[in-house]
């Protein structure tokens, strides 16, 4: 849920409690664009300026919002993943802001998805942001102590199923989701969102409820088919295990941007050749990937901004490689892992005022269409030289090759693209594909290059 979750010892032992996998439903985002601008604590009105100047016209299929309920006070990030009510009152914007910014990213072509928090609400007392009083167990209107879980204590061992999803995540009141009148609260909460318009959620701290409460949370909803994303955590030898929440939808495949980092900090690019289902991981179907996101950028865990060129590199290849579904984190610099958005999530323009907006950086951005044209192929004609440059293929439809090494990268590649000429939209640079589909690729140290049927000149 948040970089202070409990880290699980590695010594961990494999669960008796074995659980059978569920039927997997068709839980890719329903959209011929799969890729999803995570705009991480901008406010409402920047969001949807965002959707307006840029993520339409990128490409982009989805626009992740931060949690909008009311919630605890305070200048840290973390303060919306404690929620109060389920008013929209957050720091980021009231109701207003909120359908202003629906409308507006529709328009765009953009839906929206939004991190949702059901599994808990806060760890204290106080008034929220939207002036609603309440202590730890007790939420006027909403929930009482009789709403919560038995076990007041901290999660302590992540073997033991039990433990994991009925006790208390990091001190936060848990919530009993096997309790009908909770299960119909979350879902009027959910209910009110998509009479908004929103098309899909994205819900935090899955893990920590049960499969089947989600499942029945679902049922309950307007749209019982909306798209749903969901934060299971991979760990091995856990009581829990991500491909159990399958059958409610998508779910976030962690192992992928977990090994990401090794590969490329110091590691061959030439290992991800097979990379995703052949390295263990869920179904491509219904694999959420990403190369960070707010929690794992700040515990070190991935790689992150800070990373340049191989961060770069690496959200590259993510767009490029047909594994899940991509988000692309957006956020601010930070040197305290606590700190929230600067200028209380405004955002007057990229780049600026501490805002990184990595959804915006050319490389990446530029991905996006690449992607949108691709999808539905499979890799062809891989080429690597056993270290850290690669090259690779969609069917007949693009063409990729990446080279994080310190020297030049200069190689004739086979593609499946018929002959022509294509922009290279990595450096706007023009690629001539012969009749047999061979052409000259010239890469720099840590750069890319990306062609793709339909964008022949720069």
């Amino acid at each position: 849920m948040t970089s202070k979750t409990l880290a699980v010892a590695a010594s961990l032992i494999a669960s008796n409690f074995i659980i059978m996998a569920p039927t997997v439903v068709n839980a890719s985002p329903p959209s011929t664009k799969d890729v999803t601008a995570v705009l991480f604590k901008s406010n409402y009105d920047s969001v949807a300026r965002e959707c307006a100047r840029t993520l339409g016209t990128a490409g982009y299929g989805y626009v992740q919002v931060s949690p909008p309920a009311e919630h605890i006070q305070g200048s840290q990030w973390w303060t919306s993943y404690q929620p109060v009510s389920y008013k929209l009152a957050g720091r980021l914007g009231d109701r207003g802001f909120f359908l202003n910014m629906v409308k507006t990213c529709h328009s765009a072509g953009v839906r929206v998805i939004i991190d949702i928090v059901i599994n808990q609400m806060t760890a204290g007392s106080g008034t929220g942001t939207g002036g609603s009083s309440y202590t730890k167990y007790n939420y006027p209107g909403l929930y009482s102590f009789y709403d919560f879980d038995d076990c007041t204590s901290q999660i302590t061992n992540y073997v033991d199923r039990w433990n994991v999803q009925h006790c208390e995540l990091v001190g936060l009141a848990d919530l009993d989701t096997n309790e009908d009148y909770v299960r119909g609260a979350i879902a009027g909460y959910m209910n009110d969102l998509l009479s908004l318009g929103v098309d899909g959620f994205r819900i935090d701290a899955a893990k920590h409820t049960a499969t089947e409460d989600l499942a029945n949370m679902k049922s309950r909803l307007a749209n019982s088919s909306v798209y749903w994303k969901q934060e299971v955590i991979y760990g091995a030898g856990e009581a829990v295990q991500p491909t159990e929440y399958t059958g409610n939808g998508d779910v976030q495949e962690f192992r992928y941007a977990f090994d990401l980092k090794p590969v490329f900090n110091n590691e061959k690019l030439a290992y991800l050749r097979n990379y995703g289902e052949g390295w263990g991981y869920m179904s491509s179907s219904v694999a959420g990937v990403f190369v960070d996101n707010h929690d794992t950028e700040r515990n070190g865990e991935t790689l992150r901004y800070k990373d340049n060129a191989k961060y770069t590199l690496a959200t590259v290849f993510m767009l490029a490689y047909p594994y899940g579904a991509p988000d692309i984190k957006s956020g601010y610099e930070f040197s305290d892992t606590d700190a929230g958005p600067p200028y209380d999530g405004a955002v007057n323009a990229c780049c600026q005022d501490s805002w990184k907006c990595q959804h915006a950086w050319p490389e990446i951005m530029r991905m996006v269409a690449f992607r949108n044209v691709v999808r539905g192929q499979g890799v062809t004609n891989w080429w690597d030289n056993g270290n850290n440059q690669i090259a690779f293929g969609w069917g007949n439809q693009g063409f990729v090759a990446i080279n994080k090494e310190d020297s030049l990268l200069t190689q004739t590649l086979q593609t499946s693209l018929p002959a022509g000429k294509y922009c290279n939209v990595q450096s706007n640079s023009a690629v001539t594909v012969n009749s047999s589909g061979h052409f000259t690729a010239t890469l720099g140290p840590n750069t890319a290059l990306a062609i793709y049927a339909g964008k022949s000149s720069c």
